[in-house]
């Protein structure tokens, strides 16, 4: 097993360059392939972060680990860093904002896997505590695969949602590891194994990680996410992607324009592990409602080039999402009238009209 370290150490550089510097890695030349450098650089244009060639790693927010091929890449977040922005006229220019100092040591690890079609897998581990949950059980042997790949013991599934291809491995892994379940309340009599339910501000602890829980209901009922507040993390499910968002499949177009707007207040500088890989269908819906957003366009012509070249465009930042995410966009004049909406409007019709358009797109 190969492992690439890469200190991000994120700066006011666009995320073009952002993603170029992942190149550069210290180690790439040891035998690590191609592909793998690809998905480094997906992950850098993507969060905004520059990968520099220094691996030293003293001070961090969390971790990240990419694995593709049995190869194992971590990336180290900084505790105090900035966060690149999209800016306006199509350019993407770093701006550096404050964010929150998290601990002195690298304690939440994050890694990332493909699972089935198009979901994506993240197993989150506590240093400090040795705890380790998967984000949903999408598909087990990937997870599994995960967990041994890095010597963790899992100890917890934390669902955020019943549908089988996030809750279907739940008692499966449990047989094998006897992890908790901890998920939704508001559904948790189709939570396979369910030990703890959970709902909207409830909190509990990954050995010395906090995590508290919010209501994202509308894809589903019952739907939650967790958000790692001192880490500036969050896991969304199906309730928010790059670009966009899920179906409305149980809930009401109120109740998931409520759950957006929670998840719109979290921080600019907040890390998105949304669930599936649509961003490029996402952005080809988002252009046709709000062709004349410059970053927008700017962004799909990265996640065009990121998708031809095999790269993820999982995870984002809220930052990303607030420019270019025509669901978090009820307020744009252009989606107004690419609608048929007027100023009058509310936020409310909108959304929903953004969402049957996409529905039927």
């Amino acid at each position: 097993l190969r492992t690439v370290v890469l200190c991000c150490a994120m700066a006011s550089l666009n995320m073009r360059a952002a993603a170029a510097t992942a190149s550069m890695v210290s180690g790439a030349r040891n035998g690590v392939g191609s592909s793998a450098v690809k998905q480094a650089r997906a992950l850098a244009f993507q969060t905004g972060y520059h990968l520099p060639r220094s691996s030293t790693a003293s001070s961090c927010k969390h971790v990240l680990s990419v694995s593709l091929r049995g190869l194992s890449f971590s990336c180290f977040i900084p505790a105090t860093s900035g966060m690149t922005a999209l800016r306006g006229g199509g350019s993407l220019k770093g701006d550096r904002a404050a964010s929150g100092a998290a601990g002195s040591t690298c304690s939440l690890q994050i890694e990332q896997f493909p699972c089935l079609n198009d979901n994506y897998g993240f197993v989150i581990h506590d240093a400090a505590s040795g705890e380790t949950a998967v984000i949903d059980t999408p598909e087990v042997k990937p997870i599994m695969a995960a967990v041994e790949r890095r010597g963790w013991k899992l100890t917890h599934i934390l669902n955020t949602h019943h549908h089988a291809d996030h809750a279907g491995g739940n008692l499966e892994i449990k047989k094998k590891t006897n992890c908790k379940i901890i998920g939704p309340k508001n559904e948790q009599e189709k939570i396979p194994g369910i030990d703890e339910a959970v709902g909207e501000g409830d909190t509990f602890k990954l050995g010395e990680q906090h995590v508290r829980v919010m209501d994202v209901g509308g894809h589903t009922l019952g739907h939650v996410a967790y958000i790692f507040d001192d880490q500036k993390v969050a896991f969304v499910g199906d309730s928010l992607f790059a670009m966009g968002c899920g179906r409305k499949f149980e809930g009401s177009f109120r109740q998931m324009f409520d759950s957006l707007s929670r998840l719109n207040s979290l921080p600019d500088d907040t890390t998105i592990y949304c669930a599936h890989e649509y961003t490029l269908s996402n952005g080809k819906f988002a252009l046709s409602v709000e062709p004349d957003n410059g970053d927008l366009q700017e962004r799909q012509r990265q996640v065009v080039a990121a998708r031809e070249r095999g790269e993820w465009t999982v995870p984002t930042t809220m930052a990303v999402e607030r420019r270019t995410n025509p669901f978090l966009r009820w307020h744009s004049p252009s989606i107004r009238k690419s609608l048929g909406l007027d100023a009058a409007t509310s936020d409310l019709e909108v959304f929903k009209a953004t969402r049957i358009a996409k529905d039927n797109f």
